[in-house]
């Protein structure tokens, strides 16, 4: 029997990272092939002929019903889920083709749905005319089976299809959906090998060839990669003279040895390969029919079919400009410049909040802190106590929930500072295994000066102060009391003095229970709902910490799973190994980032290691700006902002909330690229939600979006028209993305730097939010960020012909915007602040609290 070969290729898309070439259009295999007869009319969704076993001949379509799906496979099983077939085929698949949308965006990318939303023809497959014409074995020149007359001694009565492949135009080609930007096939004869192809510009010949001289299915493309070996013929998976693996069991051919035709097609040095398929006996029998049905349902499989592993990076306190690849040149940090090497570097990266418990909220929500009421109130700004009752509410939506929902193993390990518990010591109502996380290792708190004991407070540092004050006036009175009684120049009981006595001691011993402890009652380690630390040893946090994100990685890379590790690095005390003291040029600081760098490049190289790179999100970022405050008197302990104005605290200065976000997903993403639009923290919820298959939840507002159109290049422009820059509950600034690609900012309120001009409130720990250190603006200040990034140059109506419109416009969205808020239970409350010992964590009996974990356990297998 002669073969019959069709071709398709994809076309109108442009490969991320790549300057981008169309494929063009395909030209028939053979030129000698006789005209055939119009096709039928198309058959009704879902009523596909369904040819008996004899009259299918050489290319059998297993029908078999969808497998029963399994938690947590990271990529297709092929011995479990074999290819769907015809019957399989959900109707919602079945569309007449319509023509392609060409765009400058057009693009594709590899699975994991790092593609822009489908357009109308990406959703489209093949139609009934389409299928039978690919299913259809009759020989170029013959009239289709559906005509009468058509039967054959090779064939038989297939009854109605469509014409041959051969005789298909190029306007009755079917395009083959582009739904996620992958080119597949799974190739039967080898068990449902599934191989992809990481470039755009893919071309698939489809070959059903005789019983003794079958054909293999190829694909031309630049970066295949196996995902899951086949048990069927060995051969080697070759690309650009080297080989990336090897299908099959046992060693494979070495690639000398391969068909020279397999190398070229592998290479992608030819358009269309046809070659012979030589495996073990009795193979040839079961190459029959390579299944461009997937192709068509391709959707609906890699759904399902492959979740990219998502490591989230989270540095404390990091300046933007304490990192080579964001312009320092004194610091040295290569494992985060590679980062920004092999991914996209966003340059207008913000946080939702210039503080650590607001702004990491917002984080792992996708909506800005107040909404959940994790924003000051009366004050305080962020928690204070691990057993205080305010946290971040249980009816939060967080994504590490909607990905532990969707399969994947959820760790969180490093700071959490999200709260702990509501009503008792161990409901854990806050804490991290009860917003999505499976697993935790880390500090429910953060660090702070306290932790230090050679340092001066800073836990509530201004209500201590105030405390111990009226202790020694209320201990100098009693004294005063005791001595005049002693004396006889007064005539008061010493049942009196006593009483007095006992209540001042009362008075200091209500305090000092909390202030005076507070190393031992919040700097604890956690193991999940198990206290393994208290107090912490600092020296060894940072070993623990990188142990316990290796070990993670290895229990779980057969994944997918996601791991957010929240640094404790670069916040003062700025606990810093022996290894990297005096190492950098910017004192302690210096040495704590290189540190930093150092404990990142480990775990991307356990990432690599475990074979995960290419199948990895990696993200990194810093929780807000760089603090200027922090200082001694020798040197800066807070970091570095760039040229951006202000610092950690400041909710409207660039230097507040801006932050490095650095995306790396090799294949997929593009390599060295560099985005100039404005973007959240807050976007990296619904991205992450979307990568793992999830729902951003619809009974809330959002304040995110999703980061994967700007990433892949389908979008020009960030999604994000308007963003609200607040301090504690006080809008302070607006932003203003226009399409033209200018950004315009409006302050509405500044704070008041101390001393006068010196960019930060070093009088303070950090500027305040309100009252009496803050500026308002009538007007508004107004800057143009895309001239004057560094907002030194504020305009006027004067020197501005736009500032009239600009305030106006600027004044809707935020009107607009407050009508989306609601009054919610405000967690920063002075009762939800206030330490309550019978919410104290505690290893041991209370209050005698103290434990290490054995130093001589090896956390690469912690209990659960």
């Amino acid at each position: 029997m002669e073969g019959v070969s069709m071709s398709y290729r994809f076309a109108d898309k442009q490969e991320i990272g790549s300057k981008g070439k169309n494929c063009p259009r395909p030209t028939p295999r053979s030129k000698r092939r006789a005209p055939t007869p119009p096709p039928a009319p198309p058959l009704p969704p879902r009523h596909f002929p369904s040819p008996s076993p004899q009259q299918r001949g050489h290319c059998p379509l297993p029908a078999r019903s969808p497998p029963s799906p399994r938690p947590r496979r990271p990529y297709p099983d092929p011995s479990r889920d074999p290819p769907l077939s015809a019957t399989a085929l959900p109707a919602a698949d079945v569309h007449p083709p319509a023509p392609r949308e060409r765009g400058p965006h057009s693009s594709t990318s590899p699975p994991g749905s790092l593609s822009p939303p489908p357009t109308r023809s990406s959703q489209r497959g093949l139609d009934a005319r389409s299928l039978r014409a690919v299913f259809s074995p009759t020989r170029p020149g013959k009239r289709g089976p559906g005509h009468a007359g058509s039967a054959s001694p090779e064939t038989g009565n297939r009854g109605q299809a469509g014409p041959s492949p051969g005789s298909l135009s190029r306007a009755d080609s079917p395009a083959l959906p582009a739904v996620l930007g992958v080119c597949s096939v799974w190739l039967l004869p080898l068990k449902s090998t599934l191989l992809f192809c990481q470039n755009s510009c893919a071309e698939v010949t489809m070959v059903c060839g005789d019983t003794l001289n079958p054909t293999l299915t190829l694909l031309k493309c630049s970066s295949p990669r196996v995902l899951r070996p086949s048990q069927g013929p060995v051969f080697r998976v070759v690309a650009s003279g080297r080989a990336l693996g090897t299908l099959g069991e046992g060693q494979g051919q070495p690639p000398d040895r391969l068909h020279p035709g397999v190398r070229q097609a592998l290479e992608g040095n030819v358009s269309q390969p046809s070659l012979p398929f030589t495996g073990k006996e009795g193979d040839s029998s079961r190459i029959k029919l390579f299944v461009c049905l997937l192709l068509t349902s391709w959707k609906l499989r890699a759904a399902n079919a492959f979740k990219p592993n998502i490591l989230l990076i989270m540095a404390d306190d990091l300046g933007i400009g304490d990192i080579g690849c964001y312009g320092n040149h004194t610091l040295r940090t290569p494992n985060i410049d590679r980062l920004a090497e092999e991914g996209v570097r966003l340059t207008q990266h913000l946080a939702a909040a210039p503080l650590c418990t607001p702004s990491r909220a917002a984080f792992l929500t996708g909506r800005h802190s107040f909404r959940s009421g994790m924003e000051a109130s009366n004050g305080y700004r962020a928690l204070q106590w691990n057993a205080g009752s305010g946290g971040l509410p249980p009816n939060e939506t967080t994504f590490a929930r909607i990905l532990q929902q969707q399969g994947y193993a959820t760790g969180l390990i490093g700071k959490w500072h999200q709260g702990v518990n509501c009503a008792s010591r161990a409901d854990h109502c806050h804490h991290p295994l009860n917003h999505g996380f499976d697993y935790f290792f880390g500090m429910p708190f953060t660090l702070v000066n306290d932790c230090d004991p050679d340092r001066p407070p800073e836990v509530d540092a201004a209500t201590r102060a105030k405390l111990w004050h009226y202790t020694q006036i209320m201990v100098l009175g009693i004294l005063t009391v005791v001595a005049a009684k002693t004396c006889g120049f007064i005539s008061v009981s010493w049942k009196a003095v006593t009483g007095v006595a006992s209540l001042g001691f009362l008075f200091f011993v209500s305090w000092y229970a909390s202030f005076g402890f507070v190393r031992r009652w919040n700097y604890i380690l956690m193991r999940n709902h198990v206290v393994t630390e208290q107090p912490m040893d600092l020296e060894r946090t940072a070993h623990l910490v990188l142990k316990e994100a290796v070990s993670y990685i290895e229990r779980n890379k057969h994944g997918p799973f996601l791991l957010f590790v929240s640094l404790l690095h670069v916040h003062i005390p700025l606990p810093t190994t022996k290894a990297f003291l005096g190492k950098s040029q910017h004192g302690l600081y210096g040495d704590n980032v290189e540190e930093m760098d150092w404990l990142i490049g480990e775990i991307l190289n356990a990432i690599e290691e475990s074979g995960l790179k290419n199948m990895t999100l990696t993200y990194f970022t810093s929780d807000h700006g760089g603090h200027l405050e922090a200082r001694d008197e020798s040197s800066q302990l807070g970091g570095w902002n760039g040229i951006y104005r202000g610092g950690k605290g400041m909710g409207g200065w660039e230097g507040g909330i801006r932050v490095p976000g650095i995306f790396r997903w090799p294949g997929v993403l593009p390599a060295g690229r560099v985005i100039d639009e404005p973007t959240s923290l807050m976007d990296v919820f619904p991205t992450v939600v979307q990568l793992g298959g999830g729902q951003v939840p619809q009974d809330r507002v959002i304040d995110g979006r999703s980061l994967i159109p700007l990433l892949q290049g389908a979008a020009k422009h960030s999604a994000h028209e308007f963003l609200f820059h607040y301090c504690g509950e006080y809008l302070h600034a607006a932003r203003w993305h226009q399409d033209s690609g200018r950004v315009w900012k409006v302050h509405y309120m500044t704070p008041q730097f101390h001393p006068e001009g010196a960019g930060a409130c070093y009088s303070q720990g950090v500027c305040p939010c309100s009252g009496e250190g803050v500026t308002h603006h009538s007007p508004p200040l107004l800057f143009d960020l895309s001239l004057d990034p560094a907002e030194a140059r504020p305009l006027s109506p004067a020197s501005e012909p736009l500032y009239h419109t600009v305030i106006a416009r600027v004044g809707e969205a935020v009107a607009e915007h407050r009508q989306t808020l609601s009054p919610v239970p405000q967690q920063f409350s002075g009762n939800n602040i206030l330490w309550k010992p019978w919410l104290q964590p505690c290893c041991g009996h209370f209050p005698f609290c103290s434990c290490h974990e054995d130093r001589s356990r090896s956390p690469d297998r912690p209990g659960l």
